[in-house]
């Protein structure tokens, strides 16, 4: 199961223990970690309950860490943001649909962050979701 918790809030034992992802931004990690951090140690103390977990870093990018393997930065992409509404869900959308289409966790990452980026640069949640094309063409 693939979770955003966003707003974050306590969890209960059964659904940390149905993750098999977990997507956060930076402050959301801090929540469910109880503790203020770097990502990386973020991301350390979250894998103590979720074998994968990314963390977003706004125009940063992403860190995404998987339990046995090192983290990955993946860097962001610049961009001038007009409306940051809907770069979150359109983040998770996208790294879902990646991995559904059998991309690695750092590669889908790697694609959900140019579609948050390509999400930012026009007003609005929905209206401002890229479509398929635009999000493969931004990415290369």
């Amino acid at each position: 199961m693939v979770l955003n918790a966003a707003p974050s809030q306590d969890l209960p034992g059964d659904v940390w223990a149905a993750l098999d992802l977990l997507i956060v931004n930076e402050y959301e990690a801090a929540d469910l970690a109880h503790t203020q951090a770097a990502p990386e140690e973020l991301a350390a103390a979250l894998l103590e309950r979720v074998p994968a977990v990314v963390i977003t870093l706004g125009a940063e990018g992403s860190l995404v860490a998987q339990r046995d393997r090192e983290p990955v930065r993946v860097p962001g992409v610049k961009v001038d943001a007009v409306d940051t509404t809907g770069a979150g869900d359109t983040f998770c959308g996208v790294l879902a649909a990646g991995l559904a289409r059998g991309l690695d966790l750092a590669g889908a990452a790697r694609l959900a962050g140019a579609a948050a980026a390509l999400a930012v640069t026009r007003p609005g949640a929905q209206d401002a979701v890229p479509t398929a094309a635009e999000v493969e063409e931004s990415a290369k």
